[in-house]
């Protein structure tokens, strides 16, 4: 049976398309599942934001086969882990929690490098390029962390 790894952030056009992308290269797929949505319902069914393709592509990655999709509850079910961008997105995926075993699946993304510290990923929408880049090296190594994990 496969692993099952979800990224969640806001509107899945940014950040967790660049984290799914990232874990997909650093794990073997045919053991671990690897997705991302978005808390919000905006980018359903919309490649990620070209700005995410771009800094993807820069750095080897091909995320244009994504497509956004928003968290649903029944995704405590499917997934082993989710791990969500930043404490807005943990705290909207864990009204949908319905106990502490799927509480107990979130976990903020960037625990990995600064455990505890409740260190968001900033949503780099409104930002410039290299906030594109800045968001890609810390998920690169969160993802590293991860992947050697599970």
């Amino acid at each position: 049976m496969k692993t099952k790894v979800l990224m969640v952030c806001l509107g899945n056009i940014c950040r967790s398309p660049l984290a799914e992308g990232l874990l997909k290269s650093k794990v073997d797929t045919s053991t671990i599942y690897v997705t991302s949505a978005g808390t919000g319902h905006w980018h359903v069914d919309e490649q990620p934001d070209p700005r995410s393709i771009a800094v993807a592509k820069k750095n080897g990655l091909n995320i244009t086969d994504q497509r956004g999709r928003q968290f649903k509850a029944e995704d405590f079910e499917e997934f082993d882990y989710i791990f969500v961008m930043d404490n807005s997105n943990k705290e909207n995926v864990l009204k949908l929690a319905k106990n502490e075993e799927d509480r107990k699946k979130v976990q903020l993304i960037l625990d990995e490098i600064f455990p505890e510290e409740n260190v968001d990923v900033p949503d780099p929408y409104y930002g410039g390029d290299s906030g594109f880049d800045n968001v890609y090296k810390m998920l690169d190594e969160a993802c590293e962390k991860i992947a050697n994990r599970i």
